[in-house]
């Protein structure tokens, strides 16, 4: 069987992939695993209750659910979920969208698909343009999303070392290349896999140079403000004509509804709206309409400042506090905190590759992820990526702890 660029490309092993067959196999072949490696996240009971709740009214109302399943929507996304956001952004955030500045997708995982191969890869004059990443790490899931080769150009950060055992990334500017060549900027924030949250300085000098090039900024969100609000320091959030927003029901607790939502100018909106319908017909409303009332009565803010983020940081802190005490004494750092569901973990001279640690994990049934896989478009050899793993703290908290022991143990192995 011959296969196109494209079909070899999406084909081929990436880190998404390993990690997503990790996962599956994990749940199929091994229920003692300790799923440490994906981005579940946690189980909040509150919310489940919630969203238990709104299911049952949707089965309960024949109409509304038959509706539901049994037609096809907008390939924009729910509209009565994508009005009801737009007022919640404008009236709790300032912003001045409507719904032509909304679109849903299936998971942000296909939106950002959508959007790195809308403004990247071969133009209509004919030049290749790229997406730079003005930070690395970078979420593991773009490496592999350009439709052509070398979608992404990033760059090496600044370490900032705090204390003896945190250290914190931050953009170096100067080490930026925009030029001609790129079609958009790209940040997560919080970041994914590191928590790092880039200040609102940060971002603001990112939007001048995306306004000065004439090329958008897009600002993964799926972790971020105002919802679920899974972060630990004071930040803003921030939305103008030419960047882009994209958002998430997943970390709220809603992984499998695979709903993704994108606030950007109408002439992307309509560009995602058409890309939806070719790809998909439509949109899921599943999603959309667990969430609605939350939405509308504005509660999706309350419960994400009073609910979700302390039950995170809560999380965090003790998992912090407990790797800290079994490495003390080694070469061993964690990026300061700033949100997301994950710590990063840097072991300076590390005489095993993360990869090889990561498999020695495997082993003795814990799963992480290897650092490696976070670096898209870094084009020069940079010895700390293979340093580096991320790990996910969100899930129980006794087997949260039970690999973290191993991991502990592992890397005291590893120095000798």
């Amino acid at each position: 069987m011959k296969l196109s660029q494209f079909g070899e490309s999406f084909g081929a092993d990436a880190g998404i992939v390993q990690l997503m067959d990790d996962l599956g196999q994990a749940v199929v072949t091994n229920r003692d695993m300790l799923m440490l490696g994906g981005g579940n996240p946690g189980r909040i009971p509150e919310l489940e209750q919630h969203f238990t709740k709104q299911m049952q009214a949707l089965l309960d109302d024949g109409e509304s659910f038959q509706q539901l399943i049994g037609e096809y929507g907008s390939a924009q996304g729910h509209p009565g979920f994508i009005d009801a956001l737009a007022r919640l952004l404008n009236e709790h955030l300032g912003w001045d969208v409507s719904a032509q500045n909304i679109a849903l997708t299936n998971g942000s995982q296909s939106a950002s698909f959508m959007l790195f191969n809308l403004f990247a890869g071969t133009h209509q004059d004919g030049h290749s343009r790229r997406i730079a990443l003005p930070l690395t790490p970078e979420y593991i899931g773009y490496a592999d999303q350009g439709a052509e080769p070398d979608l992404f150009l990033s760059a090496r950060p600044r370490i900032e070392l705090i204390d003896d055992q945190q250290f914190k990334y931050r953009v170096d500017f100067d080490a930026m290349v925009i030029d001609e060549t790129i079609g958009a900027l790209c940040v997560s924030r919080p970041t994914n896999p590191t928590g790092n949250v880039l200040t609102d300085e940060e971002i603001h000098t990112l939007q001048s140079i995306a306004r000065a090039h004439d090329i958008p900024l897009i600002i993964d969100n799926a972790y971020g403000l105002p919802f679920p609000g899974i972060v630990f320091c004071d930040a803003t959030p921030i939305w103008d004509e030419n960047t882009v927003v994209c958002m998430s029901l997943s970390k709220l607790g809603l992984p499998g509804v695979r709903t993704g939502i994108v606030i950007a100018a109408a002439p992307v909106i309509r560009a995602l709206t058409g890309m939806n319908a070719i790809m998909n017909l439509s949109t899921g409303g599943f999603g959309p309409r667990l969430v609605l009332d939350l939405v509308r009565s504005g509660e999706i803010l309350e419960l994400s400042r009073s609910l979700v983020r302390p039950f995170y940081e809560r999380k965090c802190l003790a998992a912090l506090e407990d790797l800290n005490a079994r490495l003390a004494g080694y070469p061993y750092r964690a990026h300061k905190p700033e949100g997301a569901i994950f710590l990063w973990l840097w072991f300076s001279g590390l005489p095993i590759t993360a990869h090889q640690l990561y498999e020695r994990l495997k082993a003795r049934g814990v799963l992480i992820v290897a650092g490696h896989h976070f670096f898209p478009g870094l084009q020069q050899h940079w010895r700390h990526r293979h340093e580096c793993i991320r790990v996910n703290y969100a899930g129980d908290t006794e087997k949260v702890h039970a690999g973290l022991a191993i991991i502990a143990d592992e890397v005291r192995k590893a120095y000798g």
